[in-house]
């Protein structure tokens, strides 16, 4: 019986010591492939918030160009109406004189 045991000991021993440095090695292959996967999203996410941030401008210079165009046509019309309004209210009350 005693026998037996140290023999199923020392398997145990034999195989453990066998399969460790197995083990070992691929685990740091384990680390690299989650690195490199980690990496890659990482990269993935770092373009996806610059093609965000990158559309969000876009569409907010589009938003201040449109304002600023519809200020200055407003302002322009405003301009033009008031230089032909009181030229024509002239000519109108010159005409009712005669």
């Amino acid at each position: 019986m005693m026998k037996r045991t140290l023999l199923s000991a020392l398997t145990v021993l034999v195989a453990s010591s066998t399969i460790v440095p197995v083990a070992l090695a691929i685990e740091p292959a384990n680390d690299n492939a989650q690195r490199i996967r980690l990496e890659a999203l990482d990269r993935h996410t770092k373009n996806s918030i610059q093609k965000l941030r990158t559309e969000h401008f876009n569409n907010q210079r589009k938003k201040v160009e449109k304002i600023q165009f519809e200020g200055l046509t407003t302002r322009s019309k405003t301009t033009v109406e008031q230089k032909i309004e009181p030229i024509y209210l002239n000519t109108f009350s010159k005409r009712s004189d005669h």
